[in-house]
Parts: C-alpha cells; structure tokens; sequence
C-alpha cells in the first residue's frame, strides 16, 4: 500500500505539528522514491535536481524531525549513513533488507520468516517482543556478475 500526501497531512495533524512547505519538499522526495531508503544526500540532491534551494542542513534536520515524529523509520546499514523511508503503519513488522556490501544497495524481503523464533523468544524469556529488524549483507546480482568478469 502506497501512503499519500493526505494520509502524511494528517498524521502531523493528529502530532499536533504544523507540514511547513519545506517538511512537505522533503516528503514529496520520499512519496516520488517510494521503496527506497534515502539518505539526507539523497533527498538533498533530489531536491536540487528538482531546483529546490532547500539546504542540506534542513534536510538533515527535517529528516530527524520526521523520524521522531515516527513518520519517517530511520535505518542504519553500517555504512555511516543512516537511511530513511516512510514509515506505513499498516504492517505489523517492517520489512528485512539485503545489503550489498560492493555497491551498497539496499533490497527489501518482504518474507517476515521470523515470526515463530519471534513467539518462541517471548514465550522462553517473559519479554512482549514488539518488533525486529533482519538485515543480510552481501552482494547483488549485478555486482556478482562484474566479479566473475
């Protein structure tokens, strides 16, 4: 399910936060990149592509806004970056992702093949598991290919 710009409208309503002009640049980026994980350059370059004056600085900082306002997830891949992609509530787990490790792609797996480790975790240790996050490193096809040439 594809989240819209009424749908965003409405969570900052219900946070109680206003959707500047610049918050919604910056949400038109993700809406436009939707499935991807964008960083703060990303979004930035994006956002020049497209003659936007916004700076990198009020990327960053919408981007942190965003992301505690819960309307953005924030991801850290390990490559000194962090990521971040529209936060859908309508799943009860977020997706796992495949890393690759040459050219730093991210994939996402939709398969949630943890959820009878999950039950068992909770159920051996007394503790409400509420979410988990999967993430495989390694390399994508493409990059495969060009190291076998």
């Amino acid at each position: 399910m594809s989240i819209t710009m009424a749908q965003l409208k409405e969570m900052f309503r219900e946070r109680q936060y206003k959707l500047t002009s610049q918050r919604q640049i910056v949400l038109q980026a993700f809406l436009d990149h939707q499935g991807e994980h964008l960083s703060a350059e990303d979004v930035h370059n994006i956002l020049r592509d497209q003659s936007s004056e916004i700076g990198l600085a009020t990327v960053y900082r919408t981007l942190e806004l965003l992301s505690d306002l819960s309307v953005l997830q924030k991801m850290d891949f390990g490559d000194g970056r962090s990521r971040y992609e529209i936060n859908e509530d309508s799943t009860s787990h977020h997706h796992h992702h495949l890393i690759c490790l040459s050219c730093g792609k991210v994939r996402e797996f939709e398969d949630d093949l943890l959820d009878a480790l999950e039950s068992a975790v909770a159920r051996k240790s007394n503790f409400a598991v509420v979410d988990h996050q999967l993430k495989f490193y390694g390399y994508c096809q493409e990059c495969q290919k060009k190291s076998e040439t």
